[in-house]
């Protein structure tokens, strides 16, 4: 009987790294530093590591965003995780997620015992539906988390009134989507909370870091009580104690000297993406077989992370996977697919916990028997086989660059049409 080969683990690169700067566009990397930047983070230095610039930092984009509370982070990822401790739902408890979606998402539903619950997308997109989250609701659910991805925000007022409906907290993750708006509402004040990514790969972009936006004060007390404070309280004639289980997810004030310099450039980055994402969504359009992300109506601003399209497979003699590699080969840096977003395959550990009756998944704190894989979400799998991501959208782009990735795209179709 043959072995099978040792699973060799190798770390996934991330940031610079993971970005080719070869191509016919101007790369991701190295990134655009607001002009003041520098400015801030000698202020750090000068004060002796003192000056308060994850304050001033919270302040002023809580102010940019137009909410009472911001609460910076390391990470999108630790962000994603205060919240869910915050909310302090019982294990065992089910959170609805945006199947398409990346693990830092469902990072602290697991982390903290909840169970996490995908719906499928809706068709012909890359988002979750009211329509899609109904039937997925339980006596367990507690709350639906929106992905925005790829920056395309999700149809949120029909989410909010079946959450409404059923007594659920809504809250986003806006890795992908700052300053996006719907229906002229910026994402991210679309719920009781949100998680941003501040990462190097991100429209934000600073070295690390993320932050939670909320209006709601209890929550935001909470979230600085129990992963900023690590619970701690002082106790007279005896000292520090800790009354929970605590984190110190906090920025580090580098960081959000950084993070200052790029909120004064962010918007108008965001205006020429938005620009840039409609163009580009005009050209694809006109190539038969070509079907851009759609932009609905209600997306008054895009602040698109990565433009993408599907292709018609009854159309072509290629793969959605093969046509990709091809646009990667013209020179398109960063084409590909991403069939890694979907969760429910992209997780096989969930589907591990569950045949092994592990906690939480066990019963209880479980209340049946979940399925975790690409069959559970059809519509979002068949989706994915015929989608191709082109690249990151850099605020480098200009009109030639739009024009020579959609010339690359129509001579791939056309090389490979039926017939």
């Amino acid at each position: 009987m043959s072995q099978q080969p040792a699973l060799v683990h190798k770390p996934i690169k991330r940031g610079a790294e993971a970005h080719s700067s070869e191509g016919i566009v101007p790369p991701l990397f190295p990134r655009t530093i607001g002009p003041n930047s520098l400015k801030y983070v000698q202020e750090v230095l000068d004060s002796g590591l003192t000056l308060d610039s994850v304050g001033k930092f919270e302040q002023a984009f809580a102010a940019e965003l137009g909410v009472k509370h911001c609460i910076a982070t390391p990470t999108c990822t630790t962000a994603m995780a205060a919240l869910a401790l915050a909310f302090d739902f019982d294990p065992g408890d089910e959170v609805i997620i945006s199947p398409l979606t990346d693990y830092g998402t469902v990072y602290g539903v697991l982390m903290h015992n909840y169970i996490p619950v995908f719906p499928d997308t809706a068709p012909g997109t890359v988002n979750f539906s009211a329509e899609t989250i109904e039937p997925c609701i339980t006596d367990r659910t507690r709350a639906i988390l929106a992905v925005h991805k790829c920056g395309l925000p999700n149809d949120m007022d029909p989410i909010n009134e079946l959450a409404a409906k059923h007594g659920l907290i809504v809250y986003e993750d806006i890795c992908q989507a700052i300053f996006s708006e719907y229906k002229g509402r910026v994402v991210g004040t679309l719920g009781t909370a949100s998680a941003f990514s501040l990462d190097s790969e991100k429209t934000f972009s600073s070295d690390k870091g993320g932050c939670i936006a909320t209006d709601d004060d209890e929550l935001a007390e909470k979230v600085r009580f129990l992963s900023s404070g690590r619970a701690g309280v002082d106790v007279p004639h005896f000292g520090r104690t800790h009354t929970a289980f605590g984190h110190a997810y906090d920025m580090s004030r580098m960081t959000a000297a950084l993070c200052l310099g790029q909120l004064e450039t962010i918007r108008a980055q965001v205006a020429k993406i938005d620009r840039t994402v409609r163009l580009i969504t005009e050209k694809l359009s006109s190539i038969d077989g070509i079907t851009p992300l759609p932009i609905p109506d209600y997306v008054t601003k895009y602040s698109a992370w990565m433009s993408s399209f599907s292709i018609n497979p009854e159309a072509f003699k290629c793969t959605g996977e093969e046509f990709a590699a091809q646009v990667l080969e013209a020179g398109v840096n960063g084409a590909g697919q991403g069939k890694y977003y979907l969760m429910p395959a992209a997780l096989p550990f969930l589907q591990e916990y569950v045949d092994a009756n592990k906690y939480p998944f066990s019963r209880p704190p479980a209340s049946h028997v979940y399925h975790y894989s690409s069959a559970t979400c059809p519509t979002a799998w068949a989706f994915l086989e015929n989608w191709v991501r082109t690249c990151s959208i850099s605020e480098k782009w200009e009109d030639e660059h739009i024009e020579m990735i959609a010339a690359i795209v129509a001579e791939v179709a056309d090389r490979n049409r039926v017939g």
